[in-house]
């Protein structure tokens, strides 16, 4: 039976649940004591800050003393520095090479990055690079970040310069799409192949994360994002996200080399992802299913709550029920 490290477990219960069904032995790291998803895996342990140098031997630690297998970031915090000490930690790192892990995690860089690779997306400039015959409105967007933090729309030439000067983080501008807007989850083997992708709509999403969405069996989407991850050599699962403009084109705005917050809806089409992450751990080499999902699953999240009360050596546990 697989052993699976989450980093930065923080509130995905979700996938540390979804790991558990599928037969993995869970184990949740997390700087913070109060991060529910600890306490809903097999194991759990408090780690140091990513920026401290203690981190990385504090995850080996762990990967020594409970025999992880695998270890999946659960947000973008820790990507960089797990893909760069990937031969340190002694367990299967699911990100892809960290020149992509770097590239994707800075919005400019990944523009360019897409360019390279022949991947469209919208016309993308640092703030003293862009043109003087740019079409507004335009977006200025944290270059670095997530969570649709620090994200303004400027109607003309003076919002822009107002809102570069607002902005507390560094920033880029991007041209401002009017099309419909996408996020597909896919998931890749160790050499880059693209095992399936699943698209879905955004019905609704709060904080940057989709909160209602439903899958869709669109070939186009299916096709864009197999060649999309082929092309990065992405590794493991990954978010997509791109704007269907009204001549037909995608263009792609992001890609997040992790399991999307919309992780239950590929779940319960049947997607397995899970399943292959764990075929992965063990050596396997899982053939390609793309298109085996159900169409037409609608996903709607809600909040849930945990109640924690001290364990008596200065750490926390869930509170039994009353009986």
């Amino acid at each position: 039976m697989a052993a699976v490290l989450f980093t930065c477990a923080g509130q995905r219960v979700d996938i540390i649940e979804a790991f558990r069904q599928a037969g993995a032995v869970t184990v949740a790291a997390d700087v913070n004591p109060l991060a529910p998803a600890l306490y809903h895996a097999d194991l759990h342990a408090l780690v140091p800050r990513i920026e401290d140098d203690g981190y990385v031997p504090a995850l080996r630690e762990l990967v020594e003393q409970q025999g992880i297998d695998l270890i999946v970031p659960l947000t973008d915090l820790d990507q960089v520095t797990l893909a760069r000490a990937r031969d340190e930690v002694g367990a299967l790192v699911l990100l892809p090479a960290a020149e992509i892990v770097e590239r994707l995690e800075d919005k400019y860089l990944a523009h360019v990055l897409f360019e390279e690779r022949g991947i469209a997306s919208p016309a993308t400039w640092l703030p003293n690079g862009v043109p003087d015959d740019a079409e507004f409105p335009l977006l200025v967007k944290a270059r670095h970040g997530f969570g649709s933090r620090h994200i303004y729309r400027a109607a003309d030439p003076a919002q822009l310069g107002f809102f570069l000067g607002y902005t507390p983080v560094d920033s880029i501008v991007q041209a401002c799409l009017a099309g419909e807007e996408f996020s597909i989850d896919v998931f890749c083997d160790l050499d880059g192949r693209c095992l399936n992708a699943i698209p879905r709509t955004m019905i609704e999403s709060k904080g940057g994360e989709s909160i209602k969405g439903m899958t869709i069996r669109d070939q186009q989407l299916i096709d864009l994002a197999r060649d999309v991850a082929e092309r990065l050599q992405l590794v493991g699962p990954a978010n997509i996200q791109c704007f269907r403009e009204a001549d037909g084109s995608h263009l792609l705005t992001d890609i997040n080399p992790r399991f999307g917050g919309g992780f239950p809806l590929p779940l319960a089409a049947g997607g397995r992802y899970p399943e292959l992450a764990l075929a992965l751990a063990r050596g396997e080499r899982p053939e390609p299913r793309l298109g085996d999902f159900r169409e037409g699953i609608v996903m709607t999240r809600f909040f849930s709550d945990l109640s924690l009360t001290e364990n008596g050596d200065g750490t926390l546990k869930p509170l039994a029920p009353i009986e």
